[in-house]
C-alpha cells in the first residue's frame, strides 16, 4: 500500500525502488515490488534487489503474519518487468551521487540493511541524503516481534544502530504512531467499494493480513505500518512528535533490537530523530481512498 500511495502521488519522483530480506525472504520481496508495480501499471519503475540476509545476523521473517508469499490474500502472478541487475546497495550510493545534496529523501518500509550497508561502502553519501524517513521501532507501545522491539528494527539491530548514529536527519514512524491507523470493517468495505483493480486487491490483501492482529490485539482492525512513511511525504501536518534521542539495543538478548527513546528527555543525549506519536487516522485515510481511487484498470495489470 505504501508503494500504491508512493506511485500515485504526482508530488512524488520515485527514483526506484530497492529490496531486502525482511518479512519474506529476498527472492520474495523483489517479486512482491515488481506484482505491485505491475498493478499500478509502473513496468517501467526500476526494482533492485538489495541483502538477503541482516549484516551480522541470521534472517528471521514473518511469514506468521503475511503468509508465504508475502503477500497473502490477492491472487498474485509472476511479474513480467524485470529485475534491475544492479545490486541495491550500489542504485542507492550512485543515486544520491548522481544527484545534488539534500533532494533526495529515503523511505524505508523494511529493515535498515541496505541503507547501512550503502553508508558502510561509500560514507559520503549521507551528506547528500535529504531525510530518512523509515517505519520502525516502539517505545509506549512496546515490541511486536519481541516484548521490547518492532520486528523491522529486530530483524538487523545493527544496520539499524548504523543509520541512527550517522547524523542524518531521520523522522521515525513508531508502533506508537501505526497502531492509532487501525483499519474497520468499513473501511476495508471502502477500498473493496473504489471500483478499481488497485482497490479489491487492497481489501483482500487487507482482509488477510488483519486476521493476525485483529486476535493478537483484540482490536477491531489492524494498523497500516509503511503507508505512513509516504503519507507523512506528502501531508505531514496530520502527524505530530518530537525530535529525541534515539538508540538501538544490539547486545543483550533479551531486548535485541529495541528503540530506547528518550521521550522524556532525560539522558542528557542529543536529539538524532524526530519521533512521531500522533496521527490524524481520518486524513490518513481519506488521503489513501482518494489516491488508490486515481487508479484505472487500463492501467492496472
Amino acid at each position: 500500500m505504501a508503494i500504491l500511495l508512493a506511485l500515485a502521488a504526482p508530488e512524488l519522483e520515485v527514483l526506484g525502488i530497492t529490496c531486502v530480506a525482511g518479512n519474506v525472504p529476498l527472492a520474495l520481496t523483489q517479486r512482491n515490488a515488481r506484482i505491485i508495480c505491475e498493478l499500478a501499471g509502473r513496468p517501467d519503475m526500476p526494482v533492485f534487489a538489495g541483502a538477503a540476509r541482516p549484516m551480522e545476523r541470521a534472517l528471521v521473517t514473518a511469514e506468521h503474519v503475511h503468509g508465504k508469499t508475502g503477500l497473502n490474500g490477492p491472487e498474485l502472478w509472476q511479474p513480467v518487468m524485470p529485475l534491475r541487475r544492479e545490486h541495491a546497495v550500489d542504485f542507492i550510493i550512485n543515486t544520491l551521487r548522481e544527484n545534488r545534496a539534500g533532494a533526495v529523501t529515503l523511505a524505508v518500509l523494511g529493515p535498515l540493511t541496505n541503507i547501512a550497508l550503502a553508508l558502510k561502502k561509500a560514507p559520503d553519501i549521507a551528506a547528500h541524503i535529504a531525510e530518512i524517513v523509515l517505519m520502525g521501532g516502539g517505545c509506549f507501545e512496546g515490541g511486536n516481534i519481541t516484548p521490547a522491539a518492532e520486528f523491522n528494527i529486530y530483524v538487523d539491530p545493527d544496520a539499524a544502530r548504523l543509520v541512527f548514529d550517522s547524523g542524518i536527519p531521520l523522522v521515525v514512524m513508531p508502533l506508537d504512531l501505526t497502531h492509532k491507523t487501525l483499519t474497520t470493517r468499513e473501511r476495508v468495505a471502502r477500498f473493496a467499494g473504489i471500483g478499481n483493480k488497485v482497490g479489491r486487491f487492497t481489501a483482500e490483501m487487507l482482509g488477510f493480513f488483519e486476521r493476525f492482529d485483529m486476535e493478537k490485539y483484540g482490536s477491531l482492525g489492524a494498523p497500516l505500518h509503511d503507508p505512513n512513511v509516504i503519507a507523512y511525504l506528502l501531508k505531514p501536518e496530520i502527524y505530530a512528535g518530537r525530535e529525541v534521542n534515539i538508540e538501538i539495543e544490539t547486545s543483550s538478548e533479551l531486548t535485541r533490537g529495541m528503540t530506547v527513546v528518550d521521550w522524556w528527555r532525560v539522558s542528557g543525549r542529543q536529539a538524532n530523530a524526530t519521533f512521531m506519536r500522533e496521527v490524524d487516522d481520518t486524513a490518513f485515510y481519506e488521503l489513501l481512498f482518494a489516491r488508490l481511487g486515481q487508479y484505472r484498470d487500463g492501467t492496472a495489470r
